[in-house]
């Protein structure tokens, strides 16, 4: 169960580590207004404040690595905070931005929880 744990918090902090690229990186280009389904005046406006959601990614994403790392129980404790924070970001920006936030932020953390706290 240990096992399952660390892929899906490792799976959780691939995805972040990919929203950080799509919103620092990317999202002024068509794959980025794509993933985002944004329109080139919106992209262009909002970059400033996308790259730096794609830095809060980031964090979140370091937070989860560093769980991984770290020895318990500060190993256990922070995949707890981290996948915490981003389901309640994920429910958060599902009511208030997009439902699909829910299926790609929300229901991979909320199932990397559940399994960490099975395993814990």
């Amino acid at each position: 169960m240990q096992t399952a744990a660390q892929v899906l918090v490792a799976l959780v902090a691939l995805i972040h580590t990919y929203f950080l690229v799509l919103e620092m990186f990317l999202w002024d280009t068509p794959r980025g207004r794509k993933a985002f389904s944004t329109t080139e005046e919106f992209s262009a406006q909002s970059a400033t404040l996308a790259a730096n959601q794609g830095l809060y990614n980031g964090f979140m994403a370091a937070g989860l690595v560093w769980s991984l790392i770290a020895a318990d129980p500060v190993g256990y404790q922070a995949a707890v905070f981290f996948l915490s924070c981003l389901i309640v970001a994920g429910v958060y920006g599902a009511a208030t931005v997009s439902r699909k936030i829910l299926y790609v932020q929300a229901a991979p953390a909320a199932l990397a929880l559940a399994v960490v706290l099975a395993a814990g």
